[in-house]
């Protein structure tokens, strides 16, 4: 399975530069090196449609989070045939998760939980001797917004952009799922010919050159999701007081869930904004969630 380290599109110890393509092995996956730079996270109180537990609550204050550093992080989701990799290597606790009946190869893993994602990372970092990782949740939505300050990176709509940006509950995806008994989930009216999980690298990069950071899959990150209180009026809650400015992970606290981002196949619009943020039990594992990997560079 490819598994001796080469160097592909390799870079030098020293200057990465934005857009540089890092490929440590064969069967890894590839990582594209993003800016140092300064960005606004969460949503504004103009935001629509803004939901999640805690409401509006979970997505605010704004608050500025600098990144002295360039990173790395991976152009694609996490694959079948790169998780399966790993387990042929003896790594991934030998786990081979169901993919459901959709398709191996480059769709993206699914069926993963957070302790799964991370004995993935553990398992790629030392068969590379590179440091990689899971995504912070702010390294997240800096790398999905690129620069943007629109509700979903393409921009405010029309709604039937979402198809050529990202795998979501489109008219394709509605006529064959479930109804959902909630009347305010509605799917975009447009198609991309996908029900569920869609290939690698199908829709449109985003700005930094990174493919399905909406939809497709939720995407573990290395935070824990700091719950409302029961006592505090929603009104009154702001998830992110206290939240790290230097782009570290916020690891504070009981820790009781971790942090998906992104939405998934099965997700409407409001779901697949930047901001858009969900608590999972990192024992979680089901079919619309999976993750990517981010590098540290030397």
């Amino acid at each position: 399975m490819g598994l001796v380290p080469v160097l592909l599109a390799r870079l030098p110890a020293a200057g990465q530069e934005a857009g540089e393509v890092i490929q440590d092995c064969e069967a890894c996956p590839s990582v594209i090196v993003v800016p140092a730079g300064t960005f606004l996270m969460g949503s504004p109180e103009a935001e629509t449609a803004r939901s999640g537990e805690g409401g509006a609550g979970s997505e605010r204050p704004q608050h500025e989070v600098t990144f002295a550093a360039p990173f790395a992080v991976g152009r694609y989701e996490v694959t079948f045939a790169e998780w399966d990799a790993c387990v042929e290597a003896g790594g991934c606790g030998g786990y081979r998760p169901s993919d459901e009946g959709w398709g191996r190869g480059r769709r993206p893993v699914i069926n993963v939980s957070w302790l799964d994602a991370q004995a993935y990372v553990e398992w790629l970092s030392g068969h590379t001797g590179e440091p990689y990782r899971l995504l912070s949740e702010s390294e997240w939505e800096y790398v999905v917004r690129a620069g943007s300050e629109t509700r979903w990176y393409w921009g405010d709509g029309p709604s039937s952009d979402q198809c050529r940006h990202a795998n979501g509950r489109d008219l394709d995806a509605d006529e064959a799922l479930p109804p959902s008994p909630n009347p305010y989930v509605r799917a975009t009216e447009c198609r991309d010919g996908y029900v569920h999980t869609a290939p690698a690298g199908t829709y449109e990069a985003n700005g930094f050159g990174v493919y399905d950071l909406s939809g497709n899959v939720f995407e573990w990150t290395e935070d824990c999701f700091q719950r409302k209180p029961r006592e505090l009026p929603s009104a009154q809650f702001n998830a992110y007081d206290g939240a790290p400015g230097d782009g570290s992970a916020w690891t504070d606290g009981l820790c009781e869930a971790r942090i998906w981002r992104g939405g998934s196949w099965g997700s409407t619009q409001p779901n697949l904004r930047s901001a858009a943020r969900f608590p999972a039990e990192s024992v979680t594992r089901q079919s619309n969630a999976g993750f990517r990997v981010a590098r540290d560079l030397r």
